[in-house]
């Protein structure tokens, strides 16, 4: 047996950074991908956001790589969205995401940071934040 413990720091966006996700509806969409996730044995530990992007504290097994994971939780999640209505218009995902690895030492930090997003955003654009992480992370 293998003991894998990979926490990954995931970001995504709406497609075109549209504000699709407003408060209700983004609480019903983490609903689902946090069930989801726990079909397809994707660990969730923190999932939240604000209009337009989610943040994603997950962990993977020896047998899930990043791109499967995102694959399952993104295009699994806008297939639900539409098949729903629970966007006025045809919902979809940017094609792109972040993903960055996490130390034990810094998971309480990461977790406080997406709790908090609400807060944040009203501070920090979306697309200050992605700039952020570009150059924070040297992508």
């Amino acid at each position: 047996m293998a003991y894998v413990k990979i926490m990954i720091h995931a970001v995504w966006g709406t497609k075109s950074r549209e504000p699709y996700l407003a408060k209700e509806i983004r609480h019903q969409v983490i609903s689902h991908i946090k069930q989801n996730a726990r079909s397809k044995e994707i660990f969730i530990d923190r999932l939240n956001g604000y209009n337009d992007h989610l943040h994603c504290l997950m962990g993977l097994n020896a047998d899930m790589s990043i791109a499967k994971a995102m694959h399952l939780i993104k295009g699994e999640s806008a297939f639900w969205i539409n098949k729903h209505k629970i966007t006025k218009c045809r919902f979809e995902w940017a094609d792109e995401y972040f993903a960055v690895s996490v130390s034990e030492s810094m998971l309480d930090k990461v977790r406080i940071y997406i709790d908090t997003q609400e807060e944040h955003h009203k501070k920090v654009t979306f697309t200050q934040e992605y700039e952020e992480f570009i150059r924070k992370y040297n992508f």
